[in-house]
């Protein structure tokens, strides 16, 4: 069954999926989850965006709302809403990067300036023309996933324990019991907020880019990530990522190292051309068919 064109902007606030959503767009195929926390019924403070970017590119983002503040809800959904307008607003190409940094500074303000001391982290990724830019701001991550399982890039955590990942002062099974896990130490909401800008990166046919809410880290390791993303359907390893994640926040695996939260994922990965039909095995060595032509001639 084919999946449905995505020709306009799909904004997830406050959202509880019970199955992801799936969508093509000229750039490929995109799965999105947004769920509340095993149990919680206030609302969930993750919002999610996937906006078409002409007929080459899309963009994708995540935003997880400050738990610990108040209204971590509006600062994510304001974030997604700015920045959607500031892209919207040029065409698609060498002014994407200008208006991504544009929205979320502008998205940095309009925070601050409802005074309600709400904050959120976000993670943008522009994919146009087959490579792909990141932005970010906390703990929510971007990866690029190989087919066949390497992490080609990774976004640094802005927090204690993710800098201490990255230095390898910390693995990931300490990180997951640490007492600063939830420590975040870059947030939009704040006047000392700063926008990380990631490497252009040229994308492989079959490379998996997901985002994710800290949500995520918090209760799979990279290995059993990777696993779950790598290949095969897409709306499949998404909802096998989800899937386990409630299950560890459930405490079902191990409650010690179950950390309930929202939980917010996109998934994309490139359309594939079509292999080439191999000759006929009755054509002659050094002759081809004609494209028009049948086994009938």
């Amino acid at each position: 069954m084919g999946l449905d064109e995505l020709r306009e902007a799909r904004l997830l606030t406050d959202a509880n999926l019970e199955q992801p959503e799936a969508y093509r767009t000229a750039a490929g195929q995109v799965v999105l989850s947004s769920q509340r926390a095993p149990g919680k019924e206030t609302p969930n403070e993750d919002a999610a965006l996937v906006l078409p970017l002409g007929s080459d590119g899309v963009l994708l983002a995540v935003a997880d709302g400050a738990g610990g503040m108040p209204a971590g809800h509006i600062a994510s959904r304001l974030t997604l809403e700015t920045l959607l307008q500031s892209v919207q607003a040029v065409e698609p190409g060498d002014a994407l990067r200008g208006a991504v940094l544009d929205g979320l500074e502008r998205a940095n303000e309009a925070i601050l300036a409802t005074r309600n001391g709400s904050g959120t982290t976000v993670a943008v990724a522009v994919i146009y023309a087959g490579r792909l830019r990141t932005f970010h701001v906390g703990d929510s991550q971007i990866l690029v996933i190989g087919q066949r399982g390497k992490i080609k890039l990774q976004t640094i955590m802005h927090s204690p324990v993710g800098y201490a990942l990255e230095s390898e002062l910390l693995d990931e099974a300490g990180a997951a019991v640490h007492e600063e896990r939830y420590v975040v130490s870059n947030l939009l909401g704040t006047r000392e907020m700063r926008i990380e800008i990631g490497p252009d990166l040229a994308l492989a046919p079959r490379d998996t880019v997901l985002l994710a809410s800290d949500g995520l880290a918090d209760n799979l390791l990279s290995d059993a990530i990777v696993e779950r993303i790598r290949m095969g359907p897409l709306q499949r390893g998404l909802s096998a990522l989800a899937r386990d994640c409630q299950v560890v926040m459930r405490g079902e695996a191990n409650p010690a190292v179950a950390h309930p939260d929202d939980l917010t994922l996109i998934a994309h990965r490139g359309a594939v051309a079509p292999r080439p039909r191999p000759a006929s095995s009755s054509t002659p060595a050094g002759q081809t068919e004609s494209p028009r032509s049948g086994r009938g001639g």
